[in-house]
């Protein structure tokens, strides 16, 4: 038998301790494994490498992926579905073990709906793929999330001000949410439920008159105040998957805030920072057994 396996998408912890979980499951039962390099990209381009046991043994505690990614999507690319299922039974692989998030997993899909043999294993640090508590990535970047809000508290309390935390998330908050209760922060924002500027200054007032003088913010990158319908963007350019880039809400939140309540106000967005870095050991355990 012989297995194909790529990753796709955004990087998280963790790919590497699925890949090496498959690796040595398969080598137990003789099976030989190749990764496709750089995800999709790699599968219609026909880039690829053998795994071997010898090669893979201890990635599982390396972030990121040995075999690169993309954000390529297979069915925006002209005559892309049919190089990959040549490429598939070029190389007569009973299994193609595909490592990604929605996006991901949603072309895998309608590759299987093709005929293909295809797996999916849920990674995504946004932790939004449905039918499943835990994707692979998620619980390492809440910790990191919660550090940098926990980090910020002692600046923000020692000069009184807002701060904001931009956290990643188009339409779910789980990372906001889990990262800012973790971080301690004092108002949370999500995509899920519109908010009003209005009440978040008003907080911020009431916590003045009880004496604490500083506040924390955690608000996710596709939170939207309730009298705005578009996403808060940096580039209105989309990748293939048909999402623009996200990014300025807290700077939006910094303004307005400001102006409002006459606080010192400041903030900061995380960034790949939160994607970045050694799996923990959740991740590094669910990475293993979802490749097992």
């Amino acid at each position: 038998m012989k297995i194909g396996v790529l990753t796709g998408g955004g990087d998280c912890p963790g790919l590497n301790a699925v890949i090496e979980a498959i690796v040595k499951r398969a080598n137990q039962y003789g099976y030989e494994v190749i990764g496709f390099l750089k995800g999709y990209a790699g599968l219609i381009n026909n880039e690829y490498k053998p795994l071997k046991v010898e090669e893979i043994s201890g990635i599982f505690s390396i972030g990121g992926t040995i075999l690169g990614t993309s954000r390529v999507n297979p069915f925006k690319r002209e005559g892309a579905p049919q190089r990959i299922t040549e490429n598939i039974k070029r190389h007569q692989i009973d299994a193609l073990i595909v490592i990604g998030g929605d996006d991901t997993l949603g072309a895998a899909y309608k590759l299987y709906e093709m005929g293909l043999p295809i797996v999916g294993v849920p990674k995504t640090i946004d932790n939004d793929i449905s039918e499943v508590d835990y994707s692979v990535g998620f619980m390492t970047a809440v910790e990191t999330i919660a550090q940098a809000i926990e980090r910020l508290h002692t600046t923000a309390k020692s000069h009184e001000r807002v701060i904001i935390v931009e956290v990643m998330g188009r339409y779910t908050g789980w990372l906001t949410l889990m990262g800012g209760i973790a971080g301690g922060a004092h108002i949370i924002l999500v995509p899920e439920k519109p908010f009003k500027i209005e009440e978040v200054c008003k907080i911020i007032k009431e916590r003045e008159e009880e004496g604490k003088k500083y506040t924390i913010i955690a608000v996710a990158e596709g939170a939207k105040p309730e009298n705005i319908k578009e996403f808060i963007t940096i580039s209105k350019e989309c990748d293939e998957f048909g999402h623009v880039r996200l990014g300025g809400i807290a700077k939006i939140l910094e303004k307005e805030i400001a102006k409002r309540t006459g606080k010192e106000t400041r903030s900061v967005a995380l960034g790949h920072v939160q994607r970045g870095g050694s799996p923990n050991a959740f991740d590094r355990i669910l990475g293993i057994r979802l490749g097992i």
